[in-house]
């Protein structure tokens, strides 16, 4: 079990750290499907998105791809609304939160496939404090209460906004430790931390998402990268569909 726990957290945060996305979103379910109850897989999730994309950071930093301006904004917010979301959580059924994550995750699937800049206007280089406040305070929210880091909700909206996609992945790598080791912390005081999972998972991830990020700087386009997402997402969001009617029926 620990071997494999490993070898997905890995491969996930070397796919996932491609387009700039804590690949909790993906780790989650799959540790819930090994039957490790939520409340546990949650918090590994946070934690694990925290040191991988803390890791792509380094990477982009280093080789000076990060607006720190932009993601200042996000990152404040994200983090306190992260600590409201990860204690919102345990007032809400499990069902609740699968129909929510479900949500999310055909919401950011259908953004990387079918969103477009309309015009051919230049990407926009200013800071709109305000929006990009809000954006991370949803994206908080949902990283506390579904225990991921936010970026495939940030993605996608900053999209909308007319942000340059490769500078857009560069700060939610950034960003997403931030809210995601907020919402670890709280489920930290909370209790609810397997060590053991957590480091396993976490070595994984800093070993995958720091080769995921050197290898998309110089190999790959962001653009073709946020379509492998879209469809991964995607087939993440029918699969757990399906679990959950069959559970509802049951």
């Amino acid at each position: 079990m620990d071997i494999l726990i490993f070898i997905i957290s890995l491969v996930a945060s070397f796919i996932f750290s491609l387009g700039g996305v804590g690949a909790a979103i993906i780790l989650i379910p799959i540790l819930s499907s090994l039957g490790i109850p939520m409340n546990i897989a949650k918090p590994s999730g946070l934690f694990y998105n925290t040191v991988s994309m803390a890791s792509a950071s380094v990477s982009n930093i280093r080789n000076k791809k990060l607006d720190f301006k932009i993601g200042i904004p996000i990152i404040i917010f994200s983090f306190l609304f992260a600590i409201a979301g990860a204690w919102l959580s345990k007032f809400i059924s499990k069902q609740i939160i699968m129909f929510m994550f479900i949500a999310f995750l055909l919401f950011s699937s259908a953004m990387f496939l079918f969103y477009k800049k309309k015009s051919k206007i230049e990407y926009r280089t200013d800071t709109p404090y305000v929006p990009l406040s809000l954006i991370g305070a949803f994206a908080g929210l949902l990283s506390g209460m579904l225990g991921i880091g936010g970026g495939g909700i940030i993605s996608p909206l900053m999209m909308m906004l007319g942000f340059n996609p490769k500078k857009i992945t560069a700060i939610t790598a950034f960003v997403v430790p931030f809210s995601s080791f907020s919402g670890f912390l709280t489920y930290l005081a909370m209790g609810s931390v397997d060590w053991k999972i957590v480091i396993i998972a976490s070595l994984g991830g800093i070993i995958g998402a720091t080769a995921g990020t050197i290898f998309m700087q110089k190999k790959l386009n962001a653009n073709s990268v946020k379509k492998i997402l879209a469809i991964i997402l995607l087939i993440m969001a029918v699969k757990l569909s399906w679990g959950t009617i069959v559970q509802f029926i049951n």
